[in-house]
């Protein structure tokens, strides 16, 4: 998003003003059941269409690209999201296809997906939030840094995680949020950045 938008309250660009904003947050934290509900119903549901579990993840996917491509023609806006986002990619748009492309190359690798799904939909709106209370940038850094760790460290206690990759994942997916780009939304950078790299970590695990 612009730097100018990034530097006033994101309310005040929400369709539904503050109700849409919360809305915005809820659904983003929302996200959150994805890697459950892939991990156990997608084989059905795909069983029951006749195709792959991938196949699944990626018709859903570019379902979602050819929703937003019709949505930037129509040039509209639905309640949550920001105004100027009925002349660009969207985060939902963002954020889906970052979910999508995140399933399609490491869904046999649930210790991975959980932590990296839920460092975007949890610390996107952390940090969010965290900025709105015009926090000193450095301890934003820091702070986020913490509790994406912490995500991280959970999922090694609940899917098997490696532990040693939290001291790294912490910092990279705050890092990886902080780019300020016109046209790619931090719900993409957020996660395809962390995901680059533990692709190339896959082959030592």
């Amino acid at each position: 998003m612009s730097e100018q938008i990034e530097l006033t309250d994101p309310v005040d660009h929400s369709v539904g003003g503050v109700s849409g904003h919360v809305f915005r947050r809820a659904f983003h934290i929302g996200m959150s059941i994805i890697p459950f509900v892939y991990y156990e119903y997608a084989e059905k549901l795909a069983d029951a269409l006749s195709i792959t579990e991938l196949q699944l993840v990626s018709s859903l996917t570019l379902s979602l690209i050819l929703v937003e491509a019709l949505r930037l023609k129509m040039g509209i806006t639905i309640f949550g999201q920001r105004d100027y986002e009925s002349k660009q990619v969207s985060a939902l748009a963002w954020g889906g296809i970052a979910v999508g492309l995140t399933f399609l190359v490491l869904s046999d690798y649930p210790e991975l997906v959980w932590p990296l799904i839920l460092s975007l939909s949890l610390g996107d709106p952390f940090l969010g939030e965290l900025r709105r209370k015009e926090i000193e940038t450095k301890n934003v850094f820091i702070f986020g840094s913490l509790f994406i760790a912490l995500i991280w460290l959970s999922c090694w206690h609940f899917t098997g995680t490696p532990i040693w990759i939290a001291l790294i994942m912490g910092p990279l997916c705050v890092a990886a949020e902080w780019p300020r780009l016109r046209w790619i939304d931090d719900n993409a950078t957020m996660l395809l950045i962390p995901l680059s790299f533990v692709i190339m970590l896959v082959p030592w695990l």
